[in-house]
């Protein structure tokens, strides 16, 4: 596993002024956090540097900027939801750097919380500016870097000042590394990845990935369409990418060459209507009618999908097996997702999921809590999945 730096490697920080990037990119509604699964995340590196009596000043973006400062995108409407977190009083600063900031800065006493101002109110934080990184330095002794959803960006917060300043990973980075060394990078065998959604154009990179390295590839969604296609099944009104054809034949013999076996479905639940409570058949997959199409995979593939997972000590999701957002297309993921928590309870499976359909997936199926380890990291953990270097973290194994 590549190595890197823990806060169990910071030693007498009282005193020292801690930069902490973070994922405070939360969702909003009516000038109100609706959900603070992010912030919870990062609270326990919050509140560990804290209590050290480290001075900690955390750097966060919030939603696109297009020129520069924008009200409804300041990071002053998150405080209060940072706060009641926490439980600790959390000061704000109107700039990210400058007097404002340095002003901030020089106000807090050991143990302090300050939230600085939206990184990306400066065009030099997603160029990843010099100045702008010099000037973000100014403000601290030392670096810690709590954001893996942001890891996968080269950014002045995320990427460059773990060049300048003696660097770490926090609890929330640290867990997520460990979580994704165990899934894909030193896993025990025999390892299975559950990949759905809607199509293949978005995952191309990922499947070429997982079909060298997982010895099972159970596909599903509406991405499992473009492959019986592609065997010459018809699959009816189903949503399905045609044109990618010569693709996932070419991912199914990458499979066979590198001995992955790819799980298609066996039967199908169909509908004429894409709405809840639709009515529907359960179809062998090469019985699909013309004017119908598949919502969800049939409960032969569901029992082969958990036979699958019984043969696993690893297990990898992203994406769901259905429709799962309406009923009752969400039958095979859940019950798919249910027994993957109950393996991973009796201790017989390691189970690592990320994605935010996933994690939507996984909570409506109610074991969430139940999987070894859930990442919230969206596009960071998909990057990861298809192998690529993820910057923020390669500079925080370098800086060791």
């Amino acid at each position: 596993m590549p190595s890197f730096k823990t806060l169990d490697d910071l030693n007498d920080i009282a005193g020292k002024r801690v930069l902490v990037r973070v994922d405070l990119n939360v969702p909003m509604k009516d000038g109100k956090v609706t959900d603070v699964t992010r912030i919870e995340r990062v609270a326990p590196t919050i509140k560990e540097l804290s209590k050290k009596g480290a001075k900690v000043i955390l750097l966060a973006h919030f939603g696109r900027p297009k020129d520069g400062p924008s009200p409804d995108l300041s990071l002053t409407l998150i405080a209060p939801s940072v706060e009641a977190v926490l439980g600790h009083p959390v000061q704000t600063a109107t700039d990210v750097i400058g007097e404002a900031a340095a002003g901030a800065v020089a106000a807090m006493k050991d143990g302090d919380i300050l939230l600085l101002e939206n990184t990306r109110f400066h065009k030099g934080e997603e160029k990843n500016d010099p100045d702008f990184v010099k000037a973000l330095v100014a403000n601290g002794d030392i670096y810690v870097n709590d954001a893996f959803s942001a890891a996968h960006r080269a950014h002045a917060s995320t990427e460059g000042l773990a060049r300048h300043l003696p660097a770490y990973a926090g609890r929330t980075m640290q867990a997520e590394l460990e979580a994704l060394e165990k899934g894909l990078g030193q896993p025990v065998r025999p390892v299975v990845a559950i990949v759905g959604g809607a199509k293949v154009s978005t995952k191309i990179d990922l499947l070429m990935n997982l079909v060298k390295k997982v010895d099972a590839l159970v596909i599903g969604g509406g991405m499992a369409n473009t492959f019986i296609a592609a065997r010459g099944t018809s699959v009816g009104k189903s949503l399905c990418e045609h044109d990618l054809a010569d693709t996932a034949r070419q991912i199914m013999i990458e499979a066979a060459t590198a001995g992955c076996a790819i799980v298609l479905p066996e039967d199908g639940v169909v509908a004429r209507e894409f709405k809840a409570g639709a009515a529907n058949e359960i179809v062998a997959i090469d019985a699909i009618p013309d004017d119908a199409m598949m919502l969800d995979v049939g409960p032969k593939s569901v029992e082969a999908v958990k036979a699958w997972i019984e043969r696993a000590n690893t297990l990898v999701w992203n994406g769901p097996l259905g429709a799962f957002e309406i009923e009752p297309f969400d039958k095979a993921t859940v019950a798919a997702a249910q027994y993957a928590a109950e393996r991973t309870k009796a201790g017989k499976l390691t189970s690592v999921a990320g994605g935010g359909d996933t994690v939507s997936a996984l909570n409506h199926a109610g074991v969430a809590d139940d999987f070894t380890y859930v990442s919230t990291a969206g596009g960071a953990f998909l990057e990861w999945m298809e192998g690529k270097v993820l910057p923020g973290v390669e500079v925080l194994t370098k800086a060791k």
